[in-house]
């Protein structure tokens, strides 16, 4: 009677006759909800509960029985019973159970894909890269994550210096607690303090409420500073205050308000030079940089390029759809030329932008988009940036000097774009194969 009420309603149902066989049902295959009657030949009703439990946790499990009494009500919901109802079942109060409980189970599938997709690109960070300076890095990042020391990242802009801070936090034992990001460099001067430290009702004009500040929110788990080096010299002593005793106050407060938090640090700026400057303390320098932990830059890195272009790749096929989506073998020669200014931040932009321009399953160099390749100063003739470049002599020998080189880092740039392809490398200058050849010999680029 049961099934067939229940398939009039559009669930698809199975029976099984006894405890066992719902036991043995339920770990050879994923359900809904399970309905069960309490007393059953072989297992319980509350056997299967507690298998249902062990199997999959969040799975719904409604109990009947004709011999209900408060006692077994109590068991059943303390071992995790969604309901418990007597019979003769009332279908139409069946049938709000079966749905609330059916729905509570898709928002927990739900809550369960956006905690994966939080993790993917904010929570537990997956660190890339198999250059050794980053496996010194992450290896130094697994040892300290286990103390309660201070962190101090350094590292270019775009580095990616709040992944690891967000590593040391979900290695650490504080990982159930919250971590809280503050951009030192994002907020007024004025407004730093508040955020840091939070204020009271009238501290000010406008403020008719308290306000968390961001060491409050972090009690128990870890506050990462980035871009500390432009955090105020006033703050930067209730910084230190906090560091050495655990407590501060808010602003327009006078109560102290003791805090467990641990702080880790990040800046792109060189702080000795700051410190020489008066505008970073000594003291909190100190405090702070416990255990320094230096992000390389991701020219420096050889191949990771192609490994983080290939992760990054791999999560945009995912969220644009295109599952084909490739490097062509020019896109990654540009991949490996180019010098990244922007770090790997610049990387991800690069490749979600190529993403959504390829046309076809293969992603061209000029989806890319990147700027046009430029020599280093180092690159240039010796001196042209500054004074010292040698001007003597006729007109056209000091152009020839500063033709060659032009020439030389052009060359050497379409060569490797083009894999040492010299007809393709031609192409890529303007110039017919022969020129190509004879500018190679010139320039003495033979090997």
């Amino acid at each position: 009677m049961l099934r067939k009420a229940l398939e009039r309603n559009g669930y698809t149902v199975e029976e099984a006759p006894d405890g066992n066989t719902a036991i043995d049902k339920i770990r050879s295959r994923r359900y809904l909800l399970i309905l069960s009657d309490l007393k059953l030949p072989g297992n319980s009703g509350l056997d299967v509960l507690r298998e249902s439990r062990r199997v999959e946790p969040t799975l719904p499990v409604i109990l009947m029985t004709a011999y209900g009494s408060v006692e077994e009500a109590v068991t059943a919901m303390k071992d995790g019973a969604f309901d418990f109802i007597q019979k003769p079942v009332d279908l139409d109060h069946l049938k709000l159970l079966l749905e609330r409980a059916a729905r509570q189970q898709e928002l927990l599938r739900e809550n369960l894909l956006l905690r994966e997709e939080y993790a993917l690109r904010y929570g537990f960070p997956r660190i890339v890269g198999e250059h050794p300076s980053m496996k010194d890095a992450s290896q130094m990042t697994q040892r300290v994550a286990a103390t309660d020391s201070t962190v101090l990242l350094l590292g270019e802009s775009g580095t990616g210096k709040e992944l690891f801070a967000r590593a040391v936090h979900h290695l650490s034992p504080r990982a159930d607690h919250p971590f809280v990001a503050l951009n030192c460099a994002a907020i007024p001067e004025g407004l730093v303090e508040n955020e840091l430290f939070g204020h009271e009702r009238g501290a000010y004009t406008g403020a008719g409420a308290r306000k968390i500040g961001k060491l409050e929110l972090a009690h128990r788990g870890t506050l990462f500073l980035d871009e500390i080096g432009e955090l105020p010299l006033a703050i930067q002593s209730k910084l230190l205050r906090v560091l050495e005793e655990k407590r501060f106050e808010r602003v327009g407060g006078t109560q102290e308000i003791e805090v467990n938090v641990r702080i880790l640090t990040a800046t792109n700026k060189d702080l000795h030079a700051a410190i020489a400057e008066k505008t970073f303390r000594e003291d909190l320098y100190f405090r702070i940089s416990a255990v320094p932990i230096t992000i390389p830059p991701l020219r420096d890195r050889g191949d990771d390029v192609f490994l983080l272009a290939e992760h990054f790749l791999e999560r945009f096929r995912r969220e644009f759809r295109k599952p084909a989506l490739k490097f062509s073998e020019e896109t990654r020669a540009r991949l490996a030329t180019y010098a990244w200014p922007g770090n790997v931040r610049e990387l991800q932009n690069a490749i979600e932008r190529a993403a959504i321009l390829a046309n076809g399953p293969e992603i061209d160099a000029s989806a890319l988009q990147l700027p046009a390749a430029k020599p280093s100063a180092e690159q240039l003739p010796e001196g042209m940036l500054d004074e010292k470049f040698l001007w003597e002599g006729p007109l056209e020998d000091v152009s020839q000097r500063a033709v060659a080189h032009v020439e030389r880092f052009k060359i050497q740039n379409a060569l490797r774009e083009s894999k040492w392809n010299k007809t393709r490398a031609a192409e890529k200058l303007g110039v017919s194969y022969k020129t190509l050849l004879h500018k190679i010999r010139a320039l003495g680029l033979e090997n």
